[in-house]
C-alpha cells in the first residue's frame, strides 16, 4: 500500500487523495466535469416523467420534478462520495425512468408506480446485505469486466454523438440503415458545428495533456454556443432539450411538493401479482447490472481495481446505490443509480469520493440555480462523452482475442451495448455467450455457480415478452 505523504492530513487522509495519486485541484475539476456532463438530467428526467399520464390521467409537475431530480442527485452523490469514496455520481436513471413513465404509470397511479420503485430499491439493498450482489460481481471473469468497460466506452460515445445531433435516426424509412450522419444524411446547422468544434477542442487539449481539458472544453463551448445562439437565427428545436440562452432569473425557489408522494403497496390493488412481479423484475435487473457495469467501468478507468479486478469497498458502494433507488422512488424522481458520465470526472483526474462531494454540492446548488445549470446545451457537453469513450475503449488491448471462449463473449458485450442502447443488454449477451461457449467446450465446471444463475435470469429477461404472452399478462 502506498505510504501516506507528510502533507496528507484531514480531508486528504479521509478521502485518500494523495495516496491515490490525486490532488484537490484534480478532484474539484473532476467533480465539475461530471456535473456538467450529467446536468442534462435536470431537463431530461422532468420531460420523460412529466410527459406521461398515469392510469387516471394525472401528470407530474415539471417544476416539482426538476426539484426532486436535483435533490436526490445531490444527497445520494454526496453520500456516495463520503461513504463509498469513489468518483461516482448518482442521479435518476435513464431507461429506468422510461420504464416508470411508460410501463408502470399507465397501469396505476403515480404514487403507486413510485412505490414499486421503492420496493425495487429495497430488494437491491437486501441483495447487497446478503452479499449476493457483491458475490455476482466478483464471479465475473476479468476479461468480461474489461469488455464491459470497452462497451460502455462505445455506448457513451454513441450517446454523445446522438445527443449532439451528429448521428440521428432516419424517420419514416424501411429497409434502410437505422441511423445517419446529421439530420438529413449530412451535417448542417450551427448546433452541430458547435459539437464538432467541441470534439476537436477536447481532443486537441487532451493530446497536449492540458489539465482540465474536458471541463475547459465544456465551458468554452458553452460560451461559444450562447454567442452563436445570440448572433445567428437558430430555431430553438435545433439545440434539442437545452437552448443556450442566459436566463432572465438566475435563482429559482425549489418546490418540494412531490417528496414523500408514494404508496408502497398501492400497486397490489391495481394489477395482478404476476404482472407486478415481472415489472419489479424488469426494474431490478436493469438497475442491478447497469450499476455493475458503471461501477466496474469507472473504477477500472480510475485505476482503482485491485490485482483481482475487484472494486474497493464494493459492498458499501452497492448499498448506497440501492439506497439511491429507494430515495428516488420516495421523492418521485424515479429510481436513481450510478452514472457512467462519472467517467468524465475520472478523465479529469478524479480518483476519490471528494469529486463526488463536489458534484453533489453542485446539484444542491442547482436546486436554486436550475435556470443557470441548464444553460449548457448537449452540443457543448457531448464532446466530453466522446473523449471519455476513447479513454474507456483503450482497455480493449487487455482482452485475449486469440481465445474464442473469451473473445466472443467480450465482443458481444462490447457490440450489444451501443447497438441496443443499453448497458444491461450488453452484459446479458456476454454472460449468456460465456456460459454457452464454456458448456459446449466441456468446461462448464469453470463457470461460477452465480454466473449460471445470472445467465438464467438474463434468459428470462430477454424472453420477457413471450413469457408474458404465455402467462396471459402481455
Amino acid at each position: 500500500m502506498p505510504q501516506e505523504t507528510p502533507q496528507a492530513t484531514g480531508i486528504d487522509r479521509f478521502f485518500r487523495i494523495s495516496e491515490r495519486g490525486s490532488t484537490y485541484a484534480r478532484e474539484i475539476r473532476g467533480g465539475f466535469a461530471t456535473f456538467f456532463t450529467m446536468a442534462y438530467i435536470l431537463v431530461l428526467n422532468p420531460i420523460i416523467l412529466g410527459s406521461a399520464e398515469d392510469k387516471f390521467g394525472d401528470q407530474l409537475s415539471s417544476a416539482q420534478l426538476v426539484t426532486v431530480t436535483a435533490l436526490v442527485a445531490a444527497v445520494m452523490t454526496f453520500v456516495m462520495g463520503v461513504g463509498g469514496n469513489l468518483p461516482l455520481a448518482i442521479a435518476a436513471g435513464l431507461g429506468l425512468n422510461a420504464v416508470v413513465a411508460f410501463q408502470l404509470a399507465p397501469l396505476m397511479s403515480w404514487p403507486d408506480a413510485m412505490g414499486l420503485v421503492v420496493i425495487e430499491g429495497l430488494l437491491i439493498c437486501v441483495l447487497v446485505v446478503t452479499g449476493l450482489r457483491e458475490a455476482v460481481m466478483h464471479a465475473i471473469p476479468q476479461s468480461l469486466k474489461q469488455a464491459i468497460s470497452v462497451g460502455i466506452g462505445l455506448f457513451i460515445a454513441f450517446i454523445g454523438f446522438v445527443d449532439a445531433g451528429f448521428v440521428t435516426r432516419i424517420p419514416g424509412e424501411t429497409g434502410s440503415v437505422p441511423v445517419q450522419l446529421g439530420a438529413a444524411g449530412h451535417l448542417s446547422g450551427w448546433p452541430v458545428l458547435v459539437f464538432c468544434l467541441g470534439v476537436l477542442l477536447t481532443i486537441a487539449l487532451m493530446a497536449r495533456k492540458v489539465k482540465g481539458a474536458i471541463l475547459l472544453s465544456i465551458v468554452v463551448m458553452t460560451v461559444v454556443a450562447v454567442a452563436v445562439n445570440e448572433l445567428a437565427d437558430i430555431p430553438p428545436l435545433a439545440w434539442g432539450l437545452t437552448v443556450p440562452t442566459l436566463p432572465e432569473d438566475i435563482v429559482a425557489a425549489p418546490d418540494f411538493g412531490l417528496v414523500g408522494s408514494f404508496s408502497l403497496f398501492g400497486a397490489f390493488e391495481q394489477i395482478g401479482v404476476v404482472t407486478l412481479v415481472l415489472l419489479v423484475f424488469t426494474l431490478l435487473l436493469s438497475d442491478f447490472f447497469d450499476t455493475m457495469g458503471t461501477v466496474v467501468g469507472v473504477s477500472s478507468e480510475a485505476g482503482l481495481l485491485d490485482e483481482e479486478g475487484k472494486v474497493p469497498h464494493l459492498g458499501r458502494v452497492l448499498l448506497i446505490d440501492g439506497a439511491a433507488a429507494v430515495a428516488g422512488g420516495a421523492a418521485s424522481a424515479s429510481s436513481n443509480t450510478s452514472y457512467i458520465e462519472s467517467a468524465a470526472g475520472v478523465g479529469e483526474g478524479a480518483r476519490t469520493g471528494f469529486a463526488s462531494v463536489v458534484t453533489g454540492g453542485l446539484f444542491a446548488l442547482a436546486l436554486f440555480l436550475t435556470p443557470l445549470a441548464t444553460v449548457v446545451p448537449a452540443q457543448a457537453a457531448a464532446p466530453a462523452l466522446v473523449a471519455v469513450g476513447f479513454l474507456l475503449m483503450s482497455q480493449v488491448r487487455h482482452i485475449d482475442w486469440t481465445r474464442y471462449e473469451i473473445a466472443i463473449p467480450a465482443f458481444l458485450t462490447i457490440a450489444v451495448m451501443p447497438f441496443t442502447y443499453s448497458i444491461t443488454n450488453g452484459i446479458g449477451a456476454g454472460f449468456l455467450a460465456y456460459v454457452v461457449i464454456k458448456t459446449v467446450l466441456g468446461k462448464a465446471r469453470e463457470v461460477h455457480g452465480l454466473l449460471w444463475g445470472t445467465a438464467a435470469l438474463f434468459a428470462v429477461y430477454f424472453a420477457i415478452d413471450p413469457i408474458e404472452q404465455l402467462l396471459g399478462v402481455g
